[in-house]
């Protein structure tokens, strides 16, 4: 009774979000999506399930308007054929096979969806169009290594116990990239030295900074980092559909900017495990507790110290939020030709009563990387190779992938 309950809620939660007219099918289903995805995985299979699901609906949209190179496939298809349909039929063929226990629900919302358009021959040439295209783009994605199996191994000695929590997105290393050549591509250097002058000043900011009862961070720093604990699409996505919506984008500029600010969040991910899981940097709650084994006289141990929040159980090195949040950035930095975007305002479900304004993608990001210290999880030096590697992703997406193209003749 309960479970089926659960599903009756899931699928009026879904169905529920489909607008009375079709202002952006894009930005509809991006909302659909995350509604769903939200708290049900990981932050980086999330994006995961967001980046396929806006590269199939850009490939459908792009089918028929054909002026840009498509992410994966461009099939032959009437000039007339529904953009709309095409877009939530490949939206929901993605959504429902990536997540087949709620396939029926997803279904449903899709039928509602296509239900408040017109029938019509172009609406039944747009749905067969985004099936075709969803199809396409989940083969592609079959064996990407998202289902290998986790082998992780925690360093130890023999009959020696260790903490046995599971770790998150242990084959994420080896997870096949959406844009870049390979996840190693934007690997940073090694963690700074501990026995430096830069480890102790890092180690001390955020033994001060980032402690949960801590009497040096200001009001404003401890709601930072409160605010910015959420991780995921639904801490970047509602920003890029505000710049859509506000930037009144054409349906399938729309759908590219969103698409690749997903394939640039997914991909950052990627790059982002492959380095925590390559230098398996300890976390702050770690050093600081340990802070007489680091040989450095200048890093004091403090036996009980705790961080704002709970640490996410991967490595440290690099800061992933850092990353994805600046790769997410500066693709749409690279895309509109300037940071500055209209103000747009960010809730977050971990800073209840809070709301955030931004007119800068850059000063969105900073405030991101911050939070991080605030919130004890990141050092400094940490954050700042995070921001120069979600830069470099960034720009490599925006450059690389769904350029422009000449329109050809049918």
């Amino acid at each position: 009774m309960h479970a089926h309950l659960r599903k009756l809620m899931l699928a009026g939660a879904i169905i529920s979000l489909a607008p009375p007219a079709f202002a952006d099918v894009i930005t509809d289903w991006n909302e659909k999506a995350i509604a769903y995805v939200t708290g049900k995985m990981p932050p980086a299979a999330a994006q995961r399930v967001m980046a396929i699901t806006h590269v199939a609906m850009f490939d459908a949209v792009n089918s028929i308007e054909r002026r840009y190179r498509p992410y994966l496939v461009q099939l032959p298809t009437a000039a007339t054929a529904s953009k709309e349909a095409a877009a939530a039929a490949a939206a929901g063929v993605v959504l429902a096979t990536l997540n087949p226990q709620a396939d029926g629900e997803f279904r449903g919302a899709m039928a509602a969806y296509l239900a408040a358009i017109p029938n019509s021959e172009a609406k039944v040439q747009g749905i067969a169009l985004g099936e075709a295209v969803a199809a396409k783009v989940l083969q592609a994605r079959a064996s990407d290594g998202a289902d290998a199996p986790d082998s992780y191994r925690p360093k130890t000695k023999a009959g020696v116990y260790v903490p046995t929590p599971v770790m998150i997105s242990t084959t994420w290393p080896n997870l096949k990239p959406f844009a870049l050549t390979s996840p190693s591509q934007f690997r940073p250097e090694p963690p700074i030295p501990l026995t430096g002058e830069e480890w102790a000043k890092d180690y001390n900011e955020i033994k001060a900074l980032g402690a949960r009862n801590s009497t040096s961070r200001s009001a404003r720093q401890t709601e930072d980092a409160r605010f910015w604990l959420i991780t995921g699409p639904q801490a970047g996505d509602p920003i890029v559909r505000q710049i859509v919506i506000a930037k009144k984008m054409s349906l399938v500029d729309s759908a590219r900017f969103m698409a690749l600010t997903a394939v640039a969040g997914a991909d950052a991910y990627v790059a982002v495990m492959d380095a925590k899981y390559h230098y398996e940097f300890w976390r702050p709650v770690t050093a600081i507790r340990n802070g007489d084994i680091d040989d450095n006289s200048a890093t004091e141990r403090e036996a009980s110290w705790q961080p704002v929040g709970d640490t996410p159980m991967h490595p440290e090195y690099p800061c992933a939020h850092c990353i994805v949040s600046n790769a997410m950035a500066t693709t749409i930095e690279v895309l509109l030709g300037t940071p500055e975007i209209p103000e747009v305002s960010m809730t977050s479900t971990t800073a209840p009563g809070a709301t955030h304004r931004y007119t800068s993608v850059r000063a969105l990001a900073d405030e991101i990387a911050l939070a991080r210290i605030w919130a004890g999880f990141h050092y400094r030096f940490s954050t700042r190779v995070g921001q120069r590697m979600g830069r470099s992703i960034g720009e490599y997406v925006a450059n690389n992938v769904m350029q422009p193209a000449t329109v050809a003749a049918r």
